[in-house]
């Protein structure tokens, strides 16, 4: 049972109100007009309104407690976390030269009378290089049935428009490709291919849907090939069929060999069969291509969701401890390395270290704590010792001493997570530079930790204390972290497998089961397997660095996603005469992908629980009280894999290991 904890004092005006005139007989006999109109009655309630409001102060006290408690621990809100997203910019002209896109380069979404500008600003330098060009090669069909070979095209007298070549096999086949090799890196380029085409060639297929897509080398031995992103309109060639231009977005690129020649590869390749979609039709024989020009149109680069403050002025030191200074512009978001005080003193910049608490520091270490909600920045203090001597923890800057914040950015919350083609506006003045405009939705934001998130984080605090020891300290943590990177919805759960003679569990392994966020709401209700997979990456890096720094010495930690099982329900129901199947259907898969789901699944709505077995009598219950659903004749499960729908012998229940849990495949419904 929960503990409750009491008011000092319940009485509420009413309660004080009627005590009083109970009392009045009791003092002044001849008082006998107790009507709201009496001005004796009208003092009373004054006075006990008053009253009221002490009672109400004094019942905050607990309240007071419990917050001064929370600073004893050190525990503080926690900063807002700014939304991120790619930002593409376009130039006006292809340039013969890179054009510099300097860190910090703001760009904002339309301002309107009733709503700000957005602001985000660019993380890092980077340039839009013009693309060198140094191989052009073709792989086609060999005289072995079944295999490829290279041709090699002079790159001279094809960007020279001197050398006429095919572009694929003479009757273009699957897996036919385009090879365009550069000496330089052009990730996350927009490049621009003007191919003057001859109209002879390229015949048999739909203009508007020709039969190829783009692709890039990465380098990677699992994914040497990642595809690349080109609206329809930004290609005018009409599948090669006529001189005009392809704008391609390039992902992030790696070297690989080809032809016994290591570039940075980009390619166009003809789909299979399987990546036909409709209203497709292959080539009937190769385009012809007579030139080749290749320019950079643009670039892509991360943008934070923050406003940048340089060199700000604090004030300057009067020679004692413990003291403090405001920033200007609040809540400040999480520093950068080369984001900290500057001390000037006696002609000389000391570059002074930002640290949680003062408990390690003495009186050489030149530290200072800084609160990223109200911008407070504190000095270290001084401390009376049991033997009457002055400990400082910390330095103090001298008196005069002037204290310079060298750089810090404000921003973040859930304002930034702006949809795509929002960011369009370019705050500073760049040469050369036409637009912008983001392809990618931002995601990320997370306003500042209200008092009261920050009450119920104070339990699991006091017992984790910053270290792992059981599964719920693995898990506090692993969910702290995610929480500071802006995917706070990630579900996580901690497995300390007992090790014995029949298992071959190593002694102290722990495993962290990491179900990633998916910030698109169709994409949450239909996960698709790479949407499920946690990615070596940032968020990777820092959980890992965190747990291993909180971990015990003997434990083996391993970080990973879990195991999937997935499901493919098929369900035969009798629908309510008169109502529309089309609706009811929806209502019903809809259901079913949203019950058997690892992130919103269950009958909590928190994702499937991990280990928990999947019995059809699960999928009645789920299926109950659905409008214009009459009955539920039968259900089936099956065994399946991702994309795929029932498939093999119906089982009577899906057994889920304790490291994993249940995904959809492919639902079907039958009506009868």
């Amino acid at each position: 049972m929960p503990l409750t904890a009491p008011k000092l004092d319940d009485r509420h005006f009413q309660d004080i109100v009627d005590e009083a005139k109970k009392r009045i007989p009791h003092y002044i006999k001849e008082w006998t007009d107790h009507n709201v109109s009496d001005p004796g009655v009208t003092m009373i309630e004054l006075f006990a309104w008053m009253t009221d409001t002490i009672l109400y102060r004094m019942n905050q006290v607990p309240d007071l407690h419990y917050i001064k408690f929370m600073e004893l621990l050190g525990i503080t809100l926690k900063q807002p976390v700014p939304a991120r997203a790619p930002v593409t910019f376009w130039l006006a002209a292809p340039q013969e030269a890179p054009a510099l896109i300097p860190a910090g380069t703001e760009v904002a979404s339309t301002q309107t009378e009733n709503q700000p500008s957005i602001i985000f600003t660019t993380d890092t330098d980077f340039y839009v290089s013009p693309p060198q060009i140094i191989a052009v090669l073709s792989e086609v069909a060999s005289g072995n049935e079944g295999e490829k070979e290279f041709k090699q095209h002079n790159v001279e007298r094809v960007l020279k428009g001197l050398e006429s070549f095919s572009a694929f096999s003479s009757r273009p086949q699957a897996k036919d490709a385009l090879y365009f090799g550069f000496e330089n890196d052009l990730s996350h380029h927009i490049l621009g291919f003007d191919l003057q085409c001859n109209s002879a060639g390229g015949a048999g297929i739909n203009p508007t849907l020709p039969p190829y897509v783009w692709e890039v080398s990465t380098g990677d031995i699992d994914e040497p090939w990642r595809r690349c992103e080109m609206d329809p309109d930004e290609d005018s060639t009409k599948g090669m069929n006529v001189s005009g231009r392809m704008r391609v977005h390039l992902p992030e690129m790696g070297k690989v060999r080809i032809d016994k020649e290591s570039f940075f590869w980009a390619r166009v390749r003809i789909l299979t069969e399987a990546e036909y979609t409709d209203q497709m039709r292959p080539y009937r024989n190769t385009p012809q291509i007579e030139r080749v020009a290749v320019r950079a149109w643009g670039s892509s680069t991360m943008a934070t969701h923050s406003q940048q403050i340089n060199k700000e002025l604090l004030g300057s030191s009067d020679g004692s401890a413990g003291q403090y200074y405001h920033l200007q512009v609040t809540p400040i978001l999480e520093r950068r390395p080369d984001e900290h005080l500057i001390v000037w003193a006696d002609g000389e910049a000391q570059h002074w270290a930002e640290v949680p608490d003062f408990s390690g520091s003495d009186e050489k270490d030149r530290h200072y704590t800084l609160d990223s909600v109200s911008g407070e920045l504190r000095l270290g203090p001084a401390i009376r010792q049991p033997d009457g001597t002055i400990r400082r923890y910390g330095a103090i800057p001298p008196r005069g001493a002037n204290l310079i914040f060298r750089k810090y950015r404000y921003g973040g919350g859930l304002d930034g997570n702006v949809m795509v083609g929002q960011l369009n506006t370019l705050k500073t003045a760049i040469p050369y530079i036409a637009s912008v405009r983001n392809r990618q939705a931002a995601q990320g934001g997370l306003d500042a930790e209200t008092l009261e998130a920050a009450k119920m984080r104070a339990p699991a605090q006091l017992r984790t204390r910053d270290r792992a020891v059981t599964e719920a300290d693995f898990e506090f943590l692993a969910q702290e972290v995610l929480r500071d990177t802006g995917w706070g919805k990630y579900r996580v759960k901690c497995l300390q497998p007992r090790p014995s003679r029949e298992s071959r569990v190593i002694p102290g392994q722990v495993y962290v089961l990491v179900v990633p966020h998916i910030q698109n709401p169709a994409d949450r209700l239909r996960p698709k397997p790479e949407h499920l997979e946690l990615e070596e990456g940032e968020v990777y890096d820092r959980l890992m660095a965190r747990l291993n720094e909180r971990r015990l010495l003997t434990v083996r930690l391993d970080v990973r996603s879990p195991a999937y099982h997935w499901v493919a329900a098929r369900v035969a129901i009798r629908a309510v005469p008169g109502t529309n199947h089309a609706r009811v259907e929806d209502a019903v898969l809809g259901r079913l992908y949203s019950f058997l789901n690892p992130l919103i699944g269950g009958l909590d709505g928190q994702g499937w629980p991990f280990g928990r077995d999947l019995v059809i009598s699960d999928v009645y219950q789920a299926l109950m009280g659905i409008p214009g659903v009459q009955l539920i004749r039968d259900v089936e499960l099956f065994m399946t894999s991702a994309g795929e729908g029932p498939r093999g012998d119906a089982v009577e229940a899906v057994e889920v290991v304790g490291h994993g849990t249940v995904a959809s495949g492919v639902h079907e419904l039958v009506f009868v």
